[in-house]
């Protein structure tokens, strides 16, 4: 048995890891796209979206969750030759077609029936995997997917592989583990047993926030709006941290309803009359599916539901979905001094909906940007975040732009586990694994978390880092 992995090696995206097993056999946990400086490493960003591995021996490809660093490169491992099935949870085989048909859109082609044709194929191959249940692969080798709390329909997987003659090993691929507090989902719970762990380490270097800090920084930044009249830009990826995001600004109107006062003497009239602003269709499509699938929200999130609110649909959320109306409300918040939170996409200010604004408003002092996910390095947040805080400038288009808005970060937002978070997922296997391969992280991140697991786990459990 031997893991073979083929992204979120030297960074952490273009997450794609193969068990090989028995005569050459293979299972694929998900293939993703490269982004930010990592789509160019080795070479031109196309060189990375090719699949330079054999796909003849793969029998499944197992999809941990639908962000698009662990799906992106899908449609190329199908136009490889690739003939098994993608197997993933029911809510991840709902939610699978609308990223890749907006990756298709954005990266590939706009050609509608080139798109329907490669999204007819996927549907025809995915099989949806229910929790908690095991699903046979092929002889010797079974799965299981169990809730990683990190979007909907997130899981890890635990593999169940049966040598010639010897004792079944288990093998699990973490996916991208979610925090115990990310609101509307279940907290992960450890595996039963794991003897080898390929595990997440995004944030192996740092802890976040807690719940009750994060709420108050947010409302923080929609108080300077209110009095300032400004705008709170939140670059948001479509599927996780804007559900999330709404359902704690449902919250914070929820706070400041009728006889309620917001802090700072600001009245209840001026929260009820803030607007806020998804401007992405595509996050707007994933927030019906977030509400189609409810069944999955966790016990808080039911219980706003029972108590007559409506945590992804409150009064003041305002959709824009069409290109013209994009641009106009682009120009109204930035020529007037009505107060407002726009959530658009991408999280990385990469493209997207997010990057008309940060070129109206990023020169304001009036504005505000508020990172809630990780800035990968390469990318435009990455600059804004680190060097807006100093009057600095960034790139956007090949232009260059003076940062003047007021820039924070909220860490507890993310979606992922933090060390803390990582290590108590490990300490919690009944049993220590025997290996730990560490991966999607950058190298300080996976270095930290790998001395912080062998202190605990003592010389019994091999822990490395595969590429470093």
């Amino acid at each position: 048995m031997e893991i073979r992995h083929h992204g979120a090696v030297d960074g952490v995206t273009g997450s794609c890891h193969e068990l090989v097993l028995a005569a050459g056999r293979s299972l694929l946990v998900d293939c993703g796209l490269f982004q930010g400086g990592e789509a160019a490493a080795g070479g031109a960003s196309a060189e990375r979206l090719g699949i330079d591995f054999p796909v003849d021996p793969i029998e499944a490809l197992v999809v941990t969750h639908v962000h698009i660093d662990h799906v992106g490169r899908l449609p190329y491992l199908l136009a490889a030759g690739y003939r098994g099935p993608v197997l993933c949870s029911p809510a991840s085989a709902e939610l699978l077609p609308l990223v890749l048909e907006d990756a298709l859109k954005v990266g590939v082609t706009r050609n509608a029936r080139l798109i329907e044709q490669v999204l007819a194929l996927l549907r025809r191959r995915t099989v949806a995997v229910p929790y908690g249940v095991w699903h046979p692969v092929s002889e010797g080798l079974r799965i299981r997917l169990q809730r990683a709390g990190h979007i909907l329909g997130s899981a890890y997987v635990e593999c169940a592989v049966a040598a010639d003659g010897g004792p079944e090993q288990r093998v699990v691929f973490s996916g991208d583990l979610g925090a115990p507090n990310t609101p509307l989902l279940p907290a992960p719970q450890s595996p039963e047993r794991a003897d080898v762990l390929v595990l997440e380490s995004t944030y192996g270097d740092r802890r976040h926030e807690d719940r009750a800090t994060r709420v108050a920084r947010l409302r923080g930044a929609v108080e300077h709006a209110l009095r300032d009249g400004g705008t709170v830009l939140i670059p948001a990826f479509s599927i996780g941290r804007t559900q999330e995001l709404l359902y704690e600004l449902e919250g914070l109107f929820h706070d400041h309803g009728p006889g309620a006062q917001g802090r700072a003497g600001q009245p209840r009239q001026a929260w009820q009359g803030l607007q806020v602003v998804l401007d992405s269709p595509l996050a707007a499509d994933f927030t019906a599916g977030y509400r189609r699938l409810r069944r999955y929200w966790d016990d808080e999130a039911r219980g706003r539901l029972v108590a007559g609110r409506h945590p992804l649909a409150f009064e003041q959320l305002v959709t824009v979905e069409h290109h013209g109306d994009h641009l106009r409300m682009v120009d109204y918040l930035a020529r007037s001094h009505q107060p407002a939170v726009v959530i658009a996409a991408s999280g990385m200010c990469a493209g997207g909906r997010i990057v008309n604004y940060l070129k109206a408003m990023l020169g304001d002092p009036r504005h505000d940007i508020l990172f809630v996910g990780y800035q990968a390095v390469g990318t435009p947040g990455r600059d804004i975040q680190r060097y807006g805080p100093h009057g600095g400038y960034v790139v956007l288009d090949g232009e260059r732009y003076d940062i003047r808005a007021q820039v924070h970060t909220i860490g507890g937002y993310s979606a992922h586990a933090d060390q803390h978070d990582l290590i108590d997922f490990v300490v919690g296997i009944p049993t220590p694994p025997r290996e730990i391969r560490l991966v999607h992280g950058e190298a300080q991140a996976k270095a930290a978390l790998a001395v912080e697991l062998r202190g605990r786990l003592g010389p019994g459990t091999r822990v490395q880092v595969p590429g470093g």
